[in-house]
Parts: C-alpha cells; structure tokens; sequence
C-alpha cells in the first residue's frame, strides 16, 4: 500500500490523471500479516541522543557481513520522514510526557530508536495505509486474488519440468535461463469470488508478497505468509538471494509460535531458566544486567539470533521446563507492574491470558524459539528494482517487504528494521514503478497510454482465461501466455492422490527439526532428501473440491507448493554455505569465512535447484549500476 500510494502521488505530480493503480492481495488487505507487527518501526528521532550513523552502524553489524552500506543508509537516512509522514497520514505514535514520539530499545540497538503504538504498531500501521488508500479512487483494489504467474517479456519458452532434483553448485560463473533482458508486464490472477481468472496487464509490477517462515512448522507467520512472490520469481527464471538466512525468534508462545514482542524485553523483561535463573550471561550475552534496566546488546537486548542460540544451549544443558511443546523458558514482566504492562504491553497482556494462560502482571510467561523471519528474498536494489541473473535491472519489476533481499538485513535483521523497510522500500518503488522515465512502456494500444495497471478482461470458467481478439499482436500473445499459465494451474482441481495435509506436516517438520536454529551437513542432507521426496509426491498432489468460487482447497495446496519451491533452495543454499554467519549456525562449520558471500538461487532448464555464490562486493556494484543517478523520495 505505500508503494501503490507513492505511484499517486507521482501520477498526480505529473497530472496524469488517468493513470490508475491495480492493488491485487489474495486477502482483505485488513488481514495481511503486518496487521501482527507488535513492537514498532526503527528511526531515529530527530535532535535527540541517537544518530544516523549509529543505527547504520548497529543494522551492519547485526548484518554478519552480508548487509549493504548503501542500502542500509537508504532506508535509514529516510526513516525519520516516513514515519512522520505516516503520523500525517493518522498514525497514532505513543507519544512522551513532552510531547516526542515515544522509542525504546530492541536487541541490537545501541540506543533507544523503535517508534511504536503501544504493541500494536502493525495493526495501526496498516489500518492507516489503508484508509488513505480508500481515498484514492485511481488504486483499483482486487481483494481475493491469487495472483498465479508474472508475466514477463522474454520469459522462458516452456514451463521447466517438475521433477528436477535439488544440486547445490559452487560453480561462480553459472548461468541462469534469464540472463537475457527482461521486462515486467503484468500478472495473471484468479479471482476466488467470482470464480475466474483475471489477467492484469501492466507498465510495472511491485512484488509486495511477504516472506516464507510459515513453511516452518512451528512460525510467528499467518498462514498466508508462504513465498508466493519469491516462488513467481524462481519460476520467471530469477534468482532468489540468501534463502538460508532464516531468523528464529526466541520468545513465542509454546504451541502456537504467538509472538511475544522483543518490545517486552524492551520495557524490561527479563528471561529465566527453569530454576528461575538469568541464564543469558552463561551463553555470551554478558555481563547481567539489573533487572527491569535494559542494556543496549546485552542480556535480553542482545541480537534475536544469539537469544534463540542461548536457548539451544539451555535446552540441551536441561536447563528449560519441559513441556509437550518442547522445553520452555519464562520470560517475567512482573516487575515492570501493571500500569506498565496495560500502557506499553497490552497486546502481549492479552496474548498471555487467551492463549498463555497466564497474567504476566502475576505469573512469567512461558516462551520458546519459532521462525519468525526471513532475510532471503528476490534480488533487488535499495530501491526494490529487481535484479536478474546477470545483476541487470528487470524492467518495471519492483519488490519491497519481506519477499525482497536489497541487502539491509544481511544475514540477521534487527528488531524493528522491517516495517520502516516495507514503508521506505515501498515508497521508492512505488515512485519508480510510476516514474514516465520507468524503462517498461504502457502496453495497451486499446487503453490510455498512461495506464498503469489495467485488468485486460475477465472470463468465465469455463473458458478459463481471456480471448485475445480485439487485441494488439503483443498484447495477444502475453494473454496467450496467461491463457496457458491459469490452464495449468487450474487443471489440478478435481486430480492427484497425495495427500496435501500430509506433505504439508512433513515439510513443516523437517525444516523444524533439521533447518532451525544450528544445522549440520548430516541434518541438512536428511532435509533435502525429505524435500525432494515431498516435491515428487507434490506432483500428485490431491485437489478434490472441483468448486470455482473460493476453492480453499485448491489455493491452499499452490501455497504449498510454493513453500515447497522456496524451501528447497533454502535447504539447498544451507548445505553450501559452509560456514557461520548470522542466523546460519553450522555445527560442523562454526567458522565465518573471510570473505562474505551471498548465496544464489535459481532454477535450471531441468527445474533442479542451483546455487551459486557472489562475493557481497560484487552484489554492492551490481546493485549501484542498476540505482537510478536521481534521488526518487
């Protein structure tokens, strides 16, 4: 939605008022997975103690090497303005005694910086967004919409087989089936309500789609969160960068993998062992601090990935509660009071009471690891161009959010870096996508030359997809194309025997068990053996609802095999990054190598999985020539 305001903006700038912009979500936007942001949005307040160069400085570091100075000062240098200008949009930050926006720690930080609504930042992020966005009759909005393929010029000539095996490649010189110039030129979607497909051509599409930890078994994710964009992406040929940088948040609810915010350690929260012991300062995270004064990087203000990594120490050491959920720590807000936790942490409050079972004003709550979020993504800019094979721009391809890697994060996100990414990345896309110097040229010759994005047509079931009479040679053939990629993915309703809840608890169980918070080559090689396994069985894989009107039952079972596409390169990636960095701990391989990397995956003609491997300089230059000369804010 920031990306699709930003484009307004711009068309209004430039007094093209009949541009329009199609906001396309498989849900209604009110349900998209920002609404369970709970902690807040990173940016440091302006004339205050904190400064720019320091949060730069914190995000690198917590990077492990993999993160991009440029695009961590891109997002940085205009966090404060977007979170400013969302408050003129409605946004209600917390505000101090004196009247400043409110901010407090997150692991990592070395000073205070998280803007936040008591803990229920995403939810009244989004209900801003979204409001404004009704105000807007130029964003045409197509709620429950799967969007199945993105239809790009020069795509590859035929669907890669299904059957290709996961082989990892170190080979640094290996070419991808994309590496031609490409350019970005709609999507074709299905519409669930009125049980058809619907092709939307477009000058420029920004990918916006989330990320894939909901493959975990155990996730903070909402069961939408499944790698759709990134698994679009890996099939148009396009390479997904750093797939097995997956964060693990250590204080979830038991069971349910509920988040319990890092701003409840922000306010003071302290974790203790099964003896009622800070454990912490046993693994590292040193030296203790007072309880209820939180240190910048230390004890419960370290870094998420050494958090979850202590708690694998303590688990294994016996030092948790055991539980059917598995061992458990305690985190205790009781000192912190009751005014506090109904003012800062009332969302966590009542999380604790529905779904805990426990009042943290009176009792500690139980917690312990689930993965929470994902640094891999697809190949952009700092701006959410997106990036080919080759490093060479896709024309009028944007991502931004979670889905994209424009390496801010690296190898671990800080707390609190994503939602002013998705608002910062978003916005620089969106004015890109909507720039007349954007590369990709309106298509239609039947609609106005300044569209943006405008559905082609509709048709029935029973027809599938649009005729492309009427239509000019070029458009035709891209309907053509959406024609035949609907046709495949709606011929698996009503066939196949494997069971999808089957191969659905399986995947979530391997990745679980052996691509969690440490692996090794031994776990690792019983993953992509289980993976590949499920992904031939997924090639039966059973649909038996028939029904064209939301079939749940049918787009639940393309969300897993997008889980399962994304999956495989993230294990595929894990085994031949030999080394640790970041979230990636090897038992086996406990070193950082020398000189930081960044994994590659792609999709060879056979459909196997390849990764290759580019050293993070040469990621910063491919990225810098693909960076428009000109500010875009």
């Amino acid at each position: 939605m920031s990306a699709a305001l930003a484009a307004v903006e711009t068309f209004a700038a430039e007094g093209r008022d009949d541009a329009v912009v199609a906001l396309v979500s498989k849900v209604y936007p009110m349900r998209s997975h920002t609404v369970a942001a709970e902690g807040g949005a990173a940016g440091v307040v302006p004339g205050g103690a904190d400064t720019a160069e320091q949060h730069v400085a914190d995000t690198l570091r917590g990077g492990a090497g993999l993160g991009h100075d440029d695009a961590v000062r891109f997002v940085v240098d205009r966090a404060p303005a977007e979170l400013a200008r969302l408050e003129r949009l409605g946004m209600p930050w917390s505000r101090t005694a004196d009247g400043d926006p409110a901010v407090r720690r997150f692991g990592g930080m070395t000073n205070p910086r998280t803007w936040f609504a008591a803990d229920k930042t995403g939810f009244h992020l989004l209900h801003t967004l979204f409001q404004t966005t009704l105000r807007e009759p130029s964003i045409r909005r197509y709620d429950e919409h799967v969007v199945l393929d993105l239809l790009l010029s020069d795509a590859p000539s035929s669907d890669a087989p299904s059957s290709g095996a996961s082989r990892p490649s170190s080979g640094a010189g290996s070419q991808s089936p994309a590496d031609a110039s490409r350019a970005a030129r709609g999507v074709v979607a299905y519409d669930q309500q009125r049980g058809e497909p619907v092709t939307i051509l477009a000058a420029a599409v920004v990918l916006a789609t989330g990320g894939y930890a909901r493959a975990w078994g155990t996730s903070t994710n909402a069961g939408i969160v499944t790698g759709d964009g990134l698994s679009m992406a890996l099939r148009a040929g396009l390479p997904l960068r750093d797939l097995e940088m997956v964060q693990v948040h250590p204080t979830c609810l038991p069971g349910s993998g509920i988040l319990i915010t890092e701003a409840a350690r922000g306010e003071g929260g302290v974790l203790v062992d099964a003896a009622g012991e800070r454990y912490l300062a046993d693994y590292g995270l040193g030296p203790v601090t007072p309880v209820g004064e939180p240190a910048a990087r230390q004890m419960e203000l370290g870094p998420r990935d050494k958090l979850s990594q202590a708690f694998w120490h303590a688990d294994r050491a016996g030092r948790t509660i055991p539980t059917r959920d598995g061992g458990v720590v305690h985190l205790d807000l009781r000192h912190l009071g009751k005014a506090v936790i109904d003012e800062r942490l009332p969302l966590v409050a009542g999380l604790a009471r529905r779904f805990g079972g426990v009042d943290p004003v009176r009792e500690p709550i139980p917690v312990r690891p689930a993965a929470h979020y994902t640094m891999g993504g697809i190949v952009t800019t700092a701006h959410g161009q997106v990036l080919d094979a080759a490093g060479a721009p896709v024309a009028g391809l944007f991502a931004a959010g979670e889905c994209a890697s424009t390496g801010l994060h690296g190898a671990n996100r800080l707390g609190s870096n994503s939602l002013v990414e998705t608002l910062v990345v978003g916005r620089a896309a969106g004015t890109l996508a909507a720039a007349p110097s954007s590369p990709s040229e309106p298509l239609s010759s039947s609609g106005p030359p300044s569209t943006a994005a405008r559905p082609a047509s509709s048709a029935p079931p029973s027809s599938a997809v649009p005729s492309s009479q009427s239509q000019d040679p070029g458009e035709a053939a891209l309907v053509d194309r959406a024609r035949a990629r609907a046709e495949h993915w709606l011929a698996m309703r009503g066939r196949g025997t494997e069971s999808p809840a089957e191969i659905r608890r399986e995947l979530g169980t391997v990745l679980d068990a052996e691509v969690g918070i440490f692996r090794d080559a031994d776990g690792l090689a019983r993953a992509a053996a289980t993976l590949e396994d499920l992904h031939a069985r997924y090639q039966d894989v059973r649909v038996a609802d028939t029904a064209a009107v939301f079939n749940t039952d049918w787009s639940q079972v393309l969300e897993l095999g997008a889980m399962l596409a994304v999956a495989r390169g993230a294990v595929a990636a894990a085994i031949g990054r030999t080394e640790s960095r970041g979230a990636h701990q090897r038992l086996d391989h406990p070193h950082t190598d020398d000189v930081a990397r960044h994994s590659l995956v792609t999709l060879d003609a056979a459909g196997a999985v390849e990764v290759r491997w580019q050293p993070v300089d040469a990621a910063v230059s491919a990225a810098a020539a693909a960076t428009p000369g000109k500010d875009h804010r």
